[in-house]
């Protein structure tokens, strides 16, 4: 019966999915944090200003995926990175081609957070050139930031 109860308990997780409302604009050579405006959900509020801070201390599957577009010559390598506690945890990166201005870099990890101090957040850097996190291509959001409780602690 204790088995039953945990696997019920995880199903009802916390878990948020948000994608940006418009599109941002980012230095070349700085980190820069994307903002993710629009929830599509968030079952327990623990996700407000671009930044989870789950309150439930366990696993989490974490996802994001930045398309990212250029003015001009794209730079060899744009980074895009989940942050846990406002540094750098993981990154995925795109190798640019000179066969258009645009590319997306995605990220995902399972990550513990202890439910009371940890948080992620989402971040993009571009080596060369100045950009733009691409929000939408025809109405479909481009860019994303979602995560969901795998595991207690």
């Amino acid at each position: 019966m204790t088995a039953a109860v945990t696997l019920a308990a995880l199903g009802n997780g916390p878990a948020f999915s948000a994608y940006p409302s418009g599109d941002q604009s980012f230095s070349a050579s700085t980190w820069t944090k994307v903002n993710f405006a629009t929830e599509e959900f968030d079952t327990n509020s623990n996700f407000t200003s671009s930044r989870f801070t789950p309150t439930t201390a366990g696993y989490y599957q974490i996802n994001t995926s930045i398309f990212i577009s250029f003015s001009g010559s794209p730079p060899a390598i744009t980074q895009t990175a989940i942050y846990k506690n406002g540094s750098g945890y993981r990154a995925g990166y795109m190798a640019h081609t000179t066969s258009g201005p645009y590319g997306a870099a995605e990220v995902a990890d399972i990550i513990y957070l202890n439910g009371s101090t940890d948080y992620v957040e989402v971040y993009v850097i571009s080596g060369s050139a100045t950009a733009f996190v691409d929000a939408a291509v025809s109405s479909v959001p481009t860019a994303f930031f979602s995560g969901a409780m795998v595991r207690g602690a």
